[in-house]
């Protein structure tokens, strides 16, 4: 079923005040994610990227819509310049006795149909779990 949310879980040995800063601190966030030079961490904020390695093919314009500290930050994900569609990224964390659980949710892929082969569900999925288990885990153990 394409109509489901991508979720990934990963548990970084970390405190969660720590994986906090990685998702929501603009400079920690240039060293393993984008580089994200309009964020402001407060509700209704517009930021926007594009990939890394310059070729800017991926323009992304995300709204914040929740934050609580250290718990949860919600924000939408568009590509105007491919897609009418919108959808939702929610990144939920858990503290644990032995570290941080995130919870990555990514919900409503199937909005960015009318973008081409590029916006599949497989490419999205392959994103989130290179970033989440290779980059951000790399930045957080290291």
């Amino acid at each position: 079923m394409q109509n489901h949310p991508i979720v990934i879980e990963q548990i970084y040995a970390v405190p969660v005040e720590t994986v906090w800063k990685a998702i929501t601190d603009k400079e920690k966030m240039k060293q393993w994610y984008f580089t994200i030079n309009d964020f402001k961490l407060e509700v209704g904020a517009v930021f926007s990227f594009y990939e890394p390695g310059g070729a800017n093919q991926y323009f992304h314009r995300c709204v914040i819509q929740e934050i609580i500290p250290n718990r949860k930050f919600r924000h939408t994900w568009t590509h105007p310049d491919h897609s009418k569609g919108e959808s939702m990224m929610t990144w939920d964390l858990e503290q644990l006795d032995y570290g941080t659980k995130l919870t990555l949710t990514h919900a409503g892929i199937e909005n960015f149909a009318d973008a081409g082969e590029g916006f599949q569900r497989k490419n999205y999925e392959a994103g989130w779990n290179e970033i989440l288990s290779i980059s951000l885990h790399e930045f957080l153990e290291n």
